[in-house]
């Protein structure tokens, strides 16, 4: 089945080039909108139809503020419907924006990414789908950022754990990891394995990537835009 999405931003130009671009990719683009309350509106009225969208993709930045009214838009659809996955695009790399949205509760299904990711399509709609299907993505520019700050309760991860967690957060499957690191599939297992173990998360706990990435991400604090 098609993914079902809305749009918000207020370049048009941007605005209507993602959505071409989704469109050609086999997505279906339900809503456009120009303005973070003209985005609540929407999904309210999409809620009330039982008509949800599958993902919201928006900008940071809109109206009415201009500042992150777009985030704070987000992050209200993300509270009220875990079920809708969320990605966040930004102009610069705001890794405070990043840890507000990766605070939520319910953070399965929500990336954050640096708007340039969109020219690399075959990256940007690995990326969505990803979200869509409940992960977690982070632009690597803002995850770098983040593993510049401190992270107490990171500590006992080693420098090749960190490294691994970080292209985790990124949205790296395993293969892909060991091919960045020039490892082999079997030395990226372990590391993960140890990640999972040093952050207490069981064999049986359910998705427990997107929680070691949840983690990664929760303990980066401290940083600036």
């Amino acid at each position: 089945m098609t993914a079902r999405l809305v749009v918000a931003d207020d370049s048009t130009l941007l605005r209507e080039g993602l959505v071409g671009l989704l469109e050609r990719q086999g997505f279906t683009v339900v809503a456009q909108e120009t303005h973070a309350d003209g985005l609540l509106d929407r999904i309210r009225v999409l809620k009330e139809a039982g008509d949800l969208p599958d993902a919201v993709i928006t900008d940071v930045r809109m109206p009415p503020g201009m500042s992150n009214d777009g985030l704070k838009a987000a992050l209200q659809i993300k509270a009220a419907h875990p079920e809708v996955a969320v990605l966040v695009l930004s102009q610069y790399v705001a890794p405070m924006y990043a840890q507000e949205l990766f605070g939520l509760q319910a953070a399965g299904g929500t990336g954050y990414l640096l708007k340039d990711r969109i020219a690399e399509v075959a990256d940007f709609i690995a990326s969505l789908r990803l979200v869509l299907s409940g992960g977690v993505v982070i632009d690597p520019e803002v995850a770098r950022s983040m593993m510049r700050s401190s992270r107490s309760g990171l500590g006992e991860l080693s420098q090749r754990e960190l490294e691994v967690l970080e292209l985790m957060a990124q949205g790296l499957s395993n293969a892909q990891i060991a091919e960045q690191l020039f490892l082999s599939g079997a030395a990226v297992a372990k590391h993960v394995s140890n990640i999972f173990m040093k952050l207490g998360l069981a064999p049986g706990e359910e998705n427990r990537r997107v929680r070691a990435i949840l983690a990664f991400l929760s303990d980066s604090g401290g940083v600036r835009q």
